[in-house]
């Protein structure tokens, strides 16, 4: 394991000094995209660099977090104020009364489809495609990402990319963690998570359930649940817990619905702005998510809060790569377990 000294100048650029000699060595850089993001992402882009300069013979780069995969021109739009969130999700979990549709408030409306003024159509930066140009552009050779946001991010590179995934420790973790899981429900909380949910319900061999937006009356939007979970456990499936609004309104809808006890399950938890009062107000019985951000902090504050670590499967995956060995080989699914 390599040192390297991190700072701030007096005007507060970036500074990356290497402490070993990295010449004729294949360097492995571990950087997440979590807490001080920005911050991060230019040390790393001159970690690689400095790296380059000191005649390193290969440069991957891993990121179990990619940074900025979620700024899709699709995805920011959907993307409201912190304040915005947890306001409106506060008061919809709050509610008592059970004939009110949920959820309510404009935020409701934008999470499940947000409609755009008339006009002239709003376009917004592909930030992600930059990182990817600018991580090539310091010099990286290859790139090992967990479970991208956005899987189109992965052709907008010219050097190799492994991606990888954390079904094999999420399903681990869910045999070892929930009780009676053979009679839980995986439920997919929006359209798009429905392929990861699937998959892991054919491996485990479990029902499966969607939540969905259904109109209300023709003037209102709710969600609605496609499946069956009355007095059964509950296991919500995501890549990513942010804001929390997806993990809450979900929950409401499963407890509205019968379900028993309602488990989250993230790959990525990142926790901002009102995510961790949203969880800790939700009738979820817990939240699981990898190490990919860390969680130390985030546990101290909301104690529903358990930790899939991830990094014996890192570490095998450098070793496969540095070895030349495959790495799909680690995906590949016994049925027999």
């Amino acid at each position: 394991l390599g040192s390297c000294k991190l700072g701030k100048f007096s005007n507060q650029e970036s500074s990356v000094e290497i402490k070993d000699s990295v010449r004729e060595k294949h360097v492995y850089i571990i950087q997440s995209g979590c807490g001080r993001v920005n911050d991060n992402v230019i040390e790393l882009f001159i970690l690689i660099q400095a790296c380059r300069m000191g005649s390193a013979k290969r440069i991957t780069v891993v990121t179990p977090l990619f940074p900025y995969s979620r700024q899709s021109e699709r995805s920011q739009k959907k993307r409201l104020p912190q304040h915005q969130i947890g306001t409106e999700i506060m008061s919809s979990l709050l509610q008592t009364n059970d004939q009110q549709p949920l959820p309510q408030g404009t935020f409701a409306q934008s999470f499940m489809g947000m409609e755009t003024d008339g006009g002239y159509r709003q376009w917004c930066a592909r930030a992600g495609t930059l990182v990817a140009h600018l991580l090539q552009a310091a010099g990286a050779d290859h790139l090992i990402a967990m479970d991208l946001h956005d899987p189109q991010y992965q052709g907008f590179f010219q050097i190799p990319v492994d991606l990888i995934y954390a079904e094999p420790s999420i399903i681990q973790w869910i045999r070892s963690e929930i009780p009676g899981w053979r009679q839980a429900v995986v439920v997919s909380p929006d359209a798009g998570g429905a392929k990861r949910a699937t998959s892991i319900c054919n491996k485990l061999n479990l029902d499966f359930a969607l939540i969905h937006k259904e109109d209300v009356g023709g003037t209102r939007e709710s969600m609605g649940l496609v499946g069956e979970v009355e007095g059964r456990p509950a296991i919500i499936l995501d890549d990513m817990i942010d804001s929390g609004s997806t993990i809450g309104l979900a929950s409401e809808v499963l407890k509205r619905h019968g379900a028993t006890e309602i488990y989250a399950i993230a790959v990525h938890g990142v926790f901002s702005g009102p995510a961790l009062e949203i969880i800790n107000k939700s009738p979820v019985t817990a939240v699981a998510c990898t190490n990919s951000v860390p969680q130390d902090e985030f546990r101290a504050r909301c104690p529903k809060l358990r930790t899939i670590d991830i990094a014996p499967m890192i570490g095998e995956i450098i070793r496969r790569t540095f070895n030349g060995e495959s790495v799909t080989q680690l995906f590949v699914h016994d049925e027999q377990l």
